[in-house]
């Protein structure tokens, strides 16, 4: 199994925006685990938590968003606006033992 986090350094005052987004956006999504802003550490940080079983699972599941079903064009209308309320972001996978 794997876990993949998904970090974003927001702007000041968006990470609860971006939180919003992501939780409306992604809810009922196959791997997604939580929807988490920071309480210490670096600040304005919303970071997304999946699973998967094997790292091809991860990467049969960006087929997913890729494709152009209405239920997909539906759910990328979420995220409309979201690009401008963050700075930067990371990905890290770690493998679970």
């Amino acid at each position: 199994m794997i876990i993949v986090q998904d970090t974003f350094n927001c702007k000041p005052g968006s990470a609860s925006k971006v939180a919003k987004m992501f939780k409306e956006g992604m809810a009922g999504a196959k791997g997604v685990l939580h929807i988490m802003t920071d309480m210490t550490g670096k600040y304005h940080r919303v970071i997304m938590l999946s699973k998967y079983e094997s790292l091809s699972a991860y990467e049969k599941s960006f087929e997913m968003y890729m494709n152009p079903t209405p239920k997909m064009k539906k759910m990328n209308e979420k995220f409309a606006g979201m690009h401008e309320m963050y700075t930067s972001g990371s990905r890290e996978i770690y493998k679970v033992w």
